[in-house]
């Protein structure tokens, strides 16, 4: 029962840092676009860049709780 316990919260954890990572990327990107648009497509390839690797956190939070449930 600890298994599934210490499970969820991994995922709790990593999901919420994620979520906020994701969404305080997206929100700063969107206004450095706002503020200079002729420099959105620099903007939007560095934002995408920045989305890969903070999604990859939360791959890497699932496969630790899969981890600790399975092994």
């Amino acid at each position: 029962m600890s298994d599934v316990f210490a499970a969820a919260l991994v995922m709790g954890v990593g999901s919420i840092g994620t979520s906020f990572s994701i969404g305080m990327l997206v929100a700063k990107g969107l206004e450095a676009i706002g503020r200079n648009p002729e420099a959105a497509s620099k903007v939007q390839t560095n934002m995408v860049l920045g989305l890969a690797f903070a999604e990859a956190i939360a791959i890497y939070t699932l496969v630790i709780a899969l981890i600790i449930l399975f092994v």
